[in-house]
């Protein structure tokens, strides 16, 4: 049973950090923008934790923002909608202040299916309709073709770097519980041993007291 709960919670911690990891990451959309715009948009109790701060200079209203969105197709045909939200200094750390600039090179490629300019949409987080959460775009770069790949380059260097990070951390517990935790222990059940030891000796001191005592005499 202790087994299974802690598989089960490593596990949750694995699914937990994945879900994090692919929100959060850069990634690259190649796209066709057909339209950009502002729209006011109201801000829930389950959407407002995946929008950003206000854009440096605005103010946001108790339950709205005026925001700048990004709408797109894909060579295959599907629609996506970007937001273009300043990111601050908050998590994720992008340190983007440049959205009116973004939003301005969006609409000078905007173009038609008969015409296509295609671009490729550097962004983070996630697209979920019902609760009218958009991933951020944080780039925008006009590309030869849609058939153009992107590697990711980005997205290997910060993994390698968490991968280190938590190498290092790991190395730093086993070392802490070699030698902090370990002798503990090992002193604790050396101690607990000895314990045991003069209690099965008292009880069997004891026994013999009382057999010779007040055991029977023959």
């Amino acid at each position: 049973m202790a087994s299974k709960l802690k598989w089960g919670f490593i596990a949750f911690v694995a699914v937990v950090i994945g879900l994090f990891l692919d929100y959060t990451l850069p990634q690259h959309d190649v796209v066709r923008i057909t339209n950009s715009y502002n729209r006011v948009t109201t801000l829930g109790s389950l959407n407002r934790f995946f929008y950003a701060s206000p854009d440096a200079g605005t103010k946001e209203a108790k339950d709205s923002r005026d925001i700048r969105f990004i709408e797109a197709v894909y060579p295959s045909g599907k629609v996506i909608v970007y937001r273009n939200e300043d990111t601050g200094w908050i998590w994720p750390p992008y340190f983007k202040y440049d959205s009116s600039n973004l939003q301005a090179k969006a609409s000078a490629l905007k173009s038609s299916s008969d015409s296509p300019k295609w671009v490729v949409v550097t962004k983070y987080g996630w697209r979920i309709p019902f609760l009218s959460i958009y991933p951020n775009a944080i780039g925008v770069k006009q590309v030869a073709g849609p058939d153009v790949s992107i590697f990711p380059w980005l997205n290997i260097v910060i993994l390698a770097v968490l991968a280190l990070i938590v190498f290092f951390l790991w190395r730093m517990w086993v070392r802490f519980r070699e030698r902090t935790l370990d002798p503990l222990i090992a002193g604790g059940q050396e101690r607990l041993d000895r314990t045991e030891a003069r209690a099965e000796t008292a009880k069997v001191d004891a026994r013999n007291w009382w057999r010779r005592n007040f055991g029977r005499k023959k």
